[in-house]
């Protein structure tokens, strides 16, 4: 009997989640395009994860369940070293996929060169009663060469991301020194080889809750911090791109009452940039102390949010009178 390799590989981290480890394998198993397998990386439970995954009965599953708890870039990378799939997409133990998104991914796939190595969506995040369709209006560049575009932060969720194999090869793994941001540091170095394509409609959920990663502001700082200077050769070809990403790791400790040490990247935004009147103006206010300047910060969002909207509505007149 020959095997078939199937045709994506999709790998589930996972960690204390059998209050919601369920769902998300199942909306994996739903899909309309069912040539895959499924490595869920049970990164040392101690929960009923297990239990609840012994529940399932499919045999394109695979269960791996780590000692002790190593994180979910550790584990995301143990997978994708045993995946066989030519193409390998990621789900996350608390969110779902909607049921024809393999299948859509997979369809531009088939219709793109080689040089497209990553097809992504959007998706709804999710946060109580609250859904918001994402990316924001904010991001410019969204397929093609986005790797300029990836710098100004991350607009792309790994749930929704489907990746040639051969990606990792060219531009490695996710990087295991990182507390955070795991999947923008990894979007940045493949984004150095490949295009992006993106399809813009929601295919994931991705639920949001308090004792995920994602809620540690601390390691979120970290993280920027990391990816700075790791990846400053680059960023610092485009001043204006740098000095913002100083802003934004000054803007996050200000958020955190930091503003002592904010004041050294809204310093280091304005030498960067001197242009900006805004690196200035945070600067001043950040010697008022934290509260002023959150709220500032808080005031200059708002109003660049309102300036996104209004120049969405603006383009999306502009389209609707092309076509009558």
């Amino acid at each position: 009997m020959i095997y078939k390799s199937p045709a994506v590989s999709v790998i589930i981290p996972t960690y204390n989640r059998a209050c919601s480890i369920r769902r998300s394998v199942q909306s994996v198993l739903n899909q309309t395009f069912n040539d895959l397998e499924v490595i869920i990386i049970d990164d040392g439970s101690t929960d009923g994860t297990k239990k609840v995954l012994k529940d399932f009965s499919d045999k394109r599953i695979r269960y791996i369940r780590l000692k002790e708890a190593k994180g979910a870039a550790v584990a995301r990378n143990i997978g994708i070293k045993i995946a066989v799939g030519k193409f390998v997409a990621f789900q996350d133990s608390d969110d779902e996929w909607l049921p024809k998104k393999l299948e859509k991914q997979i369809s531009v796939f088939k219709h793109m060169p080689l040089g497209v190595g990553v097809v992504y969506s959007g998706f709804w995040s999710i946060k109580g009663e609250e859904r918001v369709y994402k990316p924001s209006l904010g991001t410019i560049i969204k397929e093609g060469d986005i790797h300029d575009e990836l710098f100004k932060g991350n607009f792309i969720t790994v749930q929704s991301a489907v990746v040639r194999k051969e990606c990792f090869i060219k531009a490695g793994m996710f990087d295991e020194s990182l507390p955070r941001l795991q999947d923008w540091e990894l979007w940045i170095r493949i984004s150095k080889y490949y295009q992006f394509k993106y399809i813009d409609e929601p295919l994931v959920n991705v639920y949001y809750s308090l004792n995920s990663i994602s809620s540690d502001q601390d390691a979120l700082v970290r993280a920027h911090e990391i990816v700075l200077e790791k990846h400053f050769r680059d960023i610092g070809k485009n001043r204006q791109l740098l000095a913002n990403r100083y802003y934004y790791v000054g803007k996050l400790l200000c958020k955190q009452k930091e503003v002592r040490h904010s004041r050294k990247y809204f310093l280091m935004a304005l030498k960067s940039y001197p242009l900006n009147i805004k690196f200035f103006s945070v600067l001043f206010i950040s010697f008022f102390g934290s509260i002023f300047c959150k709220k500032f910060i808080t005031k200059l969002e708002t109003f660049k949010d309102y300036l996104h909207a209004e120049r969405h509505i603006k383009s999306t007149k502009v389209k609707s009178y092309k076509n009558d």
